[in-house]
């Protein structure tokens, strides 16, 4: 099996998406792929139960890609591991009547890690600057002072949103905030198939819908606006990751090798000790306890 390395999938330079292959060929079965994802996911719950009792990091993994990517089958097999506590899924939907009074950033500011704690943001606060980008009539729902038709919807206006998440993302790094973007790199032809098994999968019908045609329909303009998303917001603090998404067994093994071995350069991140007076007074304890017998 060919070894994974982070820096492989990471969007240091900017990026042509049209360029970037799909299919990452791991040169190993589908048995051997699974065996090395339960290896890998294994050590990420050690380290989530790690980060917890430590207390001093929160981890944000943001989940982005066209439908049919497999972002919920992502989470499901990568994080099956780790303890409840310490984990927590955001599906991140239609922004309700409540959200649309706050700023786009609230809805996902609340939802952040705490301490000790992941978040896995299923689609994310760039939904903001993705599906409002294909469609900017959607800005005029947030009510925004100034923006009052979608002449006010232009460059200035994007230029400006991207900005206040990359100052989002700066602020959640200086306070112990560590964030993984991944956009899941799915092909045309293969999202094809995957609807076409939604239809034909009577299990799986509920997932399709007739919305799901028509957006795809954008397909083009879709990977221009993400393709700028990526290209204005990577850096060197949340940068984002290009996933190849056809081979869904590739991309969650690519995917928990790539937060595995970024995690682990946390050398900080560790247990906390007893206190040397209560470390050295352990065996007392435990005789206190089993003279209760």
């Amino acid at each position: 099996m060919k070894k994974i390395k982070s820096s492989d999938f990471r969007a240091d330079t900017p990026v042509k998406l049209a360029e970037i292959s799909t299919f990452k060929d791991l040169k190993a079965s589908e048995d051997e792929l699974k065996k090395e994802l339960e290896e890998v996911r294994e050590k990420l719950g050690k380290f989530q139960d790690v980060l917890y009792a430590h207390g001093k990091y929160a981890v944000l993994v943001c989940i982005q890609g066209m439908d049919t990517a497999g972002k919920d089958s992502m989470i499901r097999e990568v994080f099956k591991d780790f303890n409840t506590r310490g984990i927590v899924v955001h599906s991140f939907k239609v922004p309700t009547p409540l959200e649309l009074k706050h700023d786009f950033l609230w809805r996902h500011y609340i939802a952040l890690p705490a301490r000790g704690k992941f978040s896995v943001f299923n689609r994310t606060h760039y939904e903001n600057v993705l599906v409002t980008r294909v469609h900017p009539e959607y800005i005029l729902n947030e009510n925004i002072p100034g923006v009052e038709t979608l002449e006010d919807v232009n460059d200035a206006f994007w230029h400006q949103r991207f900005e206040q998440i990359k100052n989002f993302e700066k602020h959640l790094v200086e306070n112990g905030t560590i964030i993984f973007k991944l956009f899941l790199h799915l092909s045309k032809k293969e999202q094809r198939n995957r609807l076409i098994r939604r239809i034909d999968n009577k299990e799986k019908n509920w997932k399709f819908s007739p919305g799901d045609l028509k957006e795809r329909k954008l397909w083009d303009t879709y990977q221009q606006f993400y393709e700028d998303a990526i290209n204005r917001t990577s850096t060197s603090h949340a940068p984002w990751y290009i996933i190849p998404a056809d081979n869904k067994d590739e991309a969650r093994l690519i995917v928990a090798d790539i937060l595995y071995d970024e995690l682990k350069e946390y050398s900080d991140i560790e247990e906390p000790e007893l206190a040397p007076e209560v470390q050295a007074s352990l065996d007392d304890y435990k005789k206190q306890l089993e003279s209760e017998i």
